[in-house]
């Protein structure tokens, strides 16, 4: 009678297909205050002709938090198409309205909730008694405090959460940021004692220095701190973005091109004046 060979263990002879891995994947939010189909398509075709590097299949959140008319009767399904005929992709909705909702799981987009929340305004007193050394310098020390939140800021947190920002010491690169490379500093600021190539992505929660000419993208305030600022010797990004707002290099090439900068925020579009 033939010996039967004993059954390999199906453990030993799966093999893992896939895993699953967290990643930090800035998105575009696309915040639409009203509709009307022909002035979105047509405002959008002049963004995208004034940056077409930008509009080139780019994922973007659709939000609606500021819109001004009626969410329930909105035709979701014809933003997007009007998004994707101009380059965006649309991978997801920012609402908490139901009726939008149901849209967007029917169109296969993903749901974020809507959770902008505005810090109430400090009392004037507290804001007397702040010490000179708070104030904004650009400072890249470790230990320098945070600033206290401004009376404008706005975080993306959960409906229940409280405003806490943990800050945490800055991150220091020594060497060049290569094409395809992505940085990023939680809680602080990124420090770049080089150069950043073209494709590279650098982030950070708090400011970003560049000690070297910036060519790739640099996202500060990822997390909504609308005083982070941007910091290089020479401005040569691919995208500049602070708390969500964002230029491109078609926006960059001006007299600031390939000079020594400082970006922040003001109001809601992004100030670059010289670095002296």
């Amino acid at each position: 009678m033939p010996r039967l060979k004993p059954k390999a263990s199906d453990s030993s002879a799966v093999t893992a297909t896939f895993r699953l891995k967290g990643g930090l994947f800035p998105l575009t939010l696309l915040e639409i205050s009203r509709f009307d189909a022909v002035d979105l398509e047509q405002q959008l075709r002049d963004k995208a002709a004034a940056a077409p590097g930008f509009f080139k299949q780019t994922p973007v959140v659709l939000s609606f938090d500021d819109f001004i008319g009626e969410l329930s009767t909105l035709p979701l399904a014809d933003i997007l198409a009007i998004c994707r005929s101009q380059g965006l992709l649309p991978v997801a909705l920012r609402s908490g309205v139901e009726s939008l909702t149901q849209q967007a799981r029917a169109l296969n987009l993903a749901i974020m909730p809507a959770t902008r929340v505005k810090p109430a305004p400090a009392p004037l007193a507290e804001t007397q008694t702040e010490p000179d050394e708070q104030a904004e310098t650009g400072s890249a020390e470790a230990s320098a405090p945070e600033p206290a939140p401004s009376a404008s800021m706005q975080l993306e947190l959960s409906p229940s959460s409280h405003v806490e920002i943990n800050r945490n010491p800055s991150k220091i690169i020594t060497t060049p940021i290569r094409s395809g490379q992505q940085v990023y500093a939680p809680g602080g600021d990124l420090i770049i004692m080089a150069a950043v190539s073209a494709g590279a992505e650098v982030l950070a929660d708090g400011n970003i220095h560049v000690y070297g000419a910036l060519r790739g993208r640099a996202l500060a305030g990822v997390k909504g701190d609308l005083s982070a600022r941007i910091f290089c010797q020479s401005l040569e990004a691919e995208l500049v973005s602070i708390a969500g707002t964002f230029k491109v290099d078609e926006d960059l090439r001006n007299e600031h091109w390939k000079t020594a900068v400082q970006i922040g925020r003001d109001e809601q579009s992004l100030c670059i004046t010289p670095l002296v």
